[in-house]
């Protein structure tokens, strides 16, 4: 099947298809896999109402997302289960926020995602990261997925597309914060991932980078003069 073509829009989506090549694909899926062996995949507990997520998770770098139905959305230094740090990123997943980002700060977490069989993820808006200036890059590795992006609110017109292996996605300006979600995957259509399935990795800066910090407080300072 071919790939969606490119895509850029002046709200901040673009859309990279096949940026990865096949070797590369491997190589983070390897490194998912081996990163698991010490930080296991786990099912997610949506808040309040503790009902599992149908996407199994882990985390890599200083900082994980993570959900339960006690305390909610927030962001952890240690794996629920296991209590250790999470696993480092590997290397080109740094490389590729250098390279695509255009942020002045590393990322602090890459969320991963496994979807199996009629796995998906509901709309939704990354909204617990203080840096919300910083973009959100995601890599689609595995078998292809629906992807939707709606809008600022969560009833806006939304528009659906393939993410195929390989792709990668940035969302930032003001599709940083329109909701988006997987409405399904098409099993059978990757060899990438071992026994089938989807693996998306998201990678987030947390944490506003130091040297924005002073900036703003300059400024509040001035305006105050």
């Amino acid at each position: 099947m071919a790939h969606t073509p490119p895509l850029a829009d002046s709200n901040g989506l673009r859309l990279l298809p096949g940026w990865l090549d096949r070797r590369a694909q491997t190589s983070l899926v390897e490194a998912v896999f081996a990163a698991a062996e010490s930080a296991p995949f786990y099912t997610p507990l949506m808040p309040r109402s503790g009902a599992p997520m149908s996407v199994r998770q882990t985390n890599l770098g200083a900082l994980g997302w993570f959900t339960d139905q006690a305390r909610g959305y927030r962001y952890e230094p240690a794996h629920p289960q296991t209590g250790m740090p999470w696993p480092a990123m590997p290397q080109a997943l740094l490389d590729l926020w250098s390279e695509l980002a255009d942020y002045p700060a590393p990322p602090e977490s890459c969320l991963v995602n496994r979807y199996c069989g009629a796995a998906r993820m509901g709309l939704h808006v990354d909204a617990d990261e203080a840096a919300k200036d910083a973009p959100v890059l995601s890599i689609s590795l595995g078998d292809d997925a629906q992807f939707r992006l709606g809008g600022a609110v969560r009833n806006a017109p939304a528009r659906s597309f393939k993410l195929a292996s390989g792709d990668v996605m940035i969302l930032s300006g003001a599709a940083r914060c329109f909701y988006h979600g997987i409405d399904r995957i098409t099993p059978g259509t990757s060899r990438v991932v071992p026994g089938g399935g989807r693996i998306n990795l998201t990678l987030r800066r947390v944490t506003k980078p130091p040297q924005k910090i002073s900036a703003e407080s300059a400024l509040r300072i001035s305006d105050q003069a």
